[in-house]
Parts: C-alpha cells; sequence; structure tokens
C-alpha cells in the first residue's frame, strides 16, 4: 500500500459515536413514541435546515478523522524484500483534498483574494520599500493585474455555476429515486419529512463550496495568516477539534450529570446532601483555575512520557482528549443541578405517586417515568454546552492551557488574531473566519436543539 492507515484514540472515539448515533436511531424507529417526537423534528423545516448545516461540518470532520501515513520511496540499494518506510508526519484525507491549500504558503500575511503581501518590505531590486508579489495568490496573472477584479468575477461565476450544476443533479436524482415530481418533492412535509429547507439550505452550501473551490484555485480566499498559512485550510481544519471538544466532553458529563442529577432529587435524604455537597463545593472553584492545573497536571504526565507517542500526531490527540476528560467532569455540575430540581417537581405528579403505591422500586421508576420526562432538557443542554465547550476551548487556548500548539482549532486561530487585531495595519481576517465558522456551527446546533426540545417535551401541545 502507498499509506498506512493510523487509527487515533479521538478518531475510534468518535466513529464509535456515530455506531451508537446509528443504533439509537434504528432503536428508535421501532418506538411508536419516539419515532413520533422524531418525526415532529423531520417536518421542522428550521430543524431540517439546521441539520443540513451540522451534516456539512460533520462530513468535514469525518474527512479529518481518517488518518494516514505516506509510504516513503525506497532508499537506494536497499533490498527488494526490505519493509516499507512511512513518514512520520500524519496527514487525513482533508489534507489530501486540501492538498493546495496546504501546500501554497506565502511568507507572511496577505488579505483576502489579493496578489501582494500586506506589509511592506525593502526589495532587492528597489530601493523604495513594496508591496511584494505573493508566490501563490493571483500568480497565474502573471505581470499585469488590470484583469484582477475580472478575474475573481468569472471565478466566482463559474464557482456558482458549478455549485448550481451539483444542487441541480442531487434534486434531480432525488427526484427519479423517488419518482416524485420537483415541485411536489420541494412541498414541506414531502415524504413525512421537510424537504424543501433541507434542499433550499444545500443550495447556498453548494454555491459557497463551488466559489471556495474556484477561487481557491488562484487566490487565498480568507488570506494568510502569520506564518503564511491559508487561513481558509486553517478554518476547515479547526471544525474537526471544535466537534471533537464539543461531543467527546458531553460523552464523558453526561452519564454523570444524569446520575447524579437523577439520584439527588428522587431518592433524597444524605444521598441529596452528598451529591449537592459535591457539586456544590466543584462550582465554588473557579473554573478556569481548575482546568488549568489539570490541564497542566496532565501535560507533565505526556512529557515524561514520550515513548508512549510513535507520532506528533499521536502526543497531540493525547493531550486534546485529556482537555475533554477534564472538561467533562468540571462542567456536569450544571446539568445535574437542573436535572435535579426537574426531578424534585416530578417525583410529586401523580403517576409517579401511582407506580410507588403499586410497588415499583426505585431505579425502575427513574428509568421508566422519571428520566424519559427529563430527556428534553437533557438535550437542550447538551447543546447549549455543546456552544459553551467550543467557546471555553478558546478562552483556554488564550491562557495557553488549550489544545497541543500543533493542533489547529478555533481557540489558537482566535488567540492568534488577538495579537494581530493590535498590530497596523490590522489583521482581521483569521478573527473573520474563525468568527464565522464557530458562528454557523454553534447557530445551527442551537436552533437544531430547540426543535428537538419542542418535540420530545411531553407537555409541549404539538
Amino acid at each position: 500500500m502507498s499509506f498506512q492507515v493510523v487509527v487515533l484514540w479521538s478518531d475510534a472515539l468518535l466513529f464509535v459515536l456515530i455506531a451508537a448515533i446509528i443504533g439509537l436511531m434504528l432503536w428508535a424507529r421501532r418506538q411508536d413514541a419516539l419515532r413520533a417526537a422524531w418525526g415532529r423534528v423531520a417536518r421542522d423545516g428550521m430543524a431540517m435546515s439546521a441539520a443540513t448545516v451540522l451534516a456539512a461540518f460533520v462530513v468535514v470532520g469525518l474527512l479529518d478523522s481518517l488518518h494516514y501515513r505516506a509510504r516513503l520511496e525506497a532508499q537506494p540499494g536497499a533490498p527488494a524484500g526490505a519493509p516499507a518506510r512511512y513518514a512520520v508526519e500524519v496527514h487525513s484525507v482533508l489534507d489530501a483534498l486540501l492538498a493546495d491549500l496546504r501546500q501554497r504558503s506565502e511568507k507572511t500575511y496577505s488579505a483576502p483574494l489579493a496578489t501582494h503581501l500586506y506589509s511592506k518590505e525593502a526589495l532587492a531590486d528597489s530601493a523604495q520599500r513594496e508591496f511584494p508579489r505573493l508566490k501563490h495568490g493571483g500568480a497565474h496573472l502573471g505581470a499585469d493585474l488590470s484583469g484582477h477584479e475580472f478575474d475573481i468575477a468569472v471565478r466566482v461565476s463559474r464557482g456558482c455555476a458549478g455549485g448550481m450544476a451539483i444542487w441541480l443533479l442531487l434534486v434531480a436524482a432525488w427526484c427519479r429515486l423517488r419518482g416524485v415530481e420537483v415541485i411536489e418533492m420541494l412541498k414541506v412535509g414531502a415524504g413525512g419529512t421537510a424537504i424543501r429547507p433541507v434542499v433550499l439550505t444545500l443550495l447556498p452550501i453548494l454555491l459557497l463550496l463551488g466559489i471556495a473551490i474556484s477561487l481557491g484555485g488562484g487566490y487565498h480566499v480568507f488570506g494568510t495568516d502569520k506564518v503564511g498559512q491559508d487561513v481558509l485550510y486553517l478554518s476547515l481544519k479547526s471544525i474537526r477539534t471544535g466537534l471533537l471538544i464539543g461531543t467527546l466532553t458531553t460523552l464523558v458529563m453526561l452519564p454523570l450529570a444524569v446520575l447524579l442529577g437523577i439520584l439527588a432529587g428522587y431518592v433524597g435524604g444524605w444521598v441529596d446532601d452528598v451529591i449537592q455537597y459535591l457539586y456544590t463545593t466543584l462550582s465554588s472553584i473557579p473554573g478556569v483555575l481548575l482546568i488549568a492545573a489539570a490541564v497542566l497536571m496532565m501535560q507533565v504526565i505526556i512529557d515524561t512520557h514520550p515513548d508512549w507517542f510513535a507520532t506528533s500526531a499521536e502526543r497531540a490527540d493525547a493531550r486534546l482528549l485529556a482537555l475533554c476528560l477534564i472538561l467533562g467532569m468540571t462542567s456536569w455540575t450544571g446539568v445535574a443541578r437542573l436535572l435535579r430540581g426537574e426531578t424534585l417537581k416530578l417525583r410529586e405528579l401523580e403517576f409517579v405517586q401511582a407506580a410507588q403505591a403499586f410497588g415499583v422500586g426505585r431505579f425502575a421508576i427513574m428509568r421508566r417515568h422519571i428520566l424519559p420526562n427529563l430527556m428534553h432538557i437533557v438535550l437542550i443542554a447538551l447543546v447549549m454546552d455543546f456552544s459553551g465547550l467550543v467557546l471555553a476551548e478558546a478562552v483556554l487556548s488564550y491562557v495557553g492551557v488549550g489544545v497541543d500548539p500543533s493542533t489547529i482549532s478555533f481557540g489558537t486561530m482566535i488567540n492568534t488574531a488577538r495579537m494581530e487585531l493590535a498590530r497596523e495595519p490590522m489583521v482581521w481576517w483569521s478573527l473573520a473566519a474563525a468568527f464565522s465558522f464557530m458562528f454557523a456551527l454553534v447557530l445551527a446546533a442551537n436552533l437544531f436543539a430547540d426543535a428537538v426540545r419542542d418535540a420530545f417535551d411531553p407537555r409541549s401541545s404539538a
């Protein structure tokens, strides 16, 4: 093989999570109540639009989670049966797809769609300070830059045409597969789902994708950073880090928060006192300081055992997983307190009192009657925490205890942009790119969470 497959721990956990979600979806299809609730979500236009945007982010994250090491060429004079040698650097499928953006680095800052560097330099053949030409951005234009704006307009038009063509092909293929007319498919509720919002949301996504591909072939769409890296490439690479921190952290936090919250609210007594003392004590410690201390302790362990990691990617992945574990162990208190308060109300309702009168055990009541009536709170709290965790990573990177410096993330981009905003002239595009991607991810997650909450809330009139 020309490459060696590399499975990081975060990759394995992400794929396990996806497999679990698929399994839960198949199980939910056999449950009438769950099927009806998810059916309400599928008929919600805003929810399906948000789900389409989330699916686009997930696809990028999955492509960045398929890692490999490229095979090196055999050394001259090596025997025919010599074992294959592989590069130390670990790449992903996304890196392979974005190889052009990754390899076309410049000397330093350049503005979006620019042809020159952002700051003046003393050129060798001139006594004056000028803006040097970029090595790659706009290089196809040659020395004549009079057609710069026209070239951008042509590439944007070409990208829009390509995105529109792909969209039309997908719509035609779907209609042919389902055996329906286009007008019928675009009706809200057709086929039991809100297909029209999905199709209409997919259109701008494909248009933006076409424009980015067309412009990216000749320019740096979002400019370059201090070391000349393409900001669009960095933004796309940051998606995986945000998804991992938001999802894996909630996996750590969820079981602990649900178990302790329901136990404290339903059992009461000394159990409630112990759990309240635990999360009150934990909440009294400043969160950033607690997380920073734990991350630094884990970093010491990682630094003192370099033999545990074969590559730098495995080392960075270990720190990422440690950060997810620490964030999960320190962020469960808010959800547990919320579930405790709701459980205190639920245990006084008639159906719970009736179950107790019939002799149903405590754990059976909590599993059959309490937990289902708390799921809407759990779902909305998890998605809202997802947003907070993505932002928390940015705060931790600001104080130097976030992800590994070699890991690309929204936090590291924002932390770098903080210094760039103070220079003259101001470099704004790194912050704008990170903010735009984070805003789209968090907004889509929140809108989808609102629809899920409304659908699963047993007190909803829907």
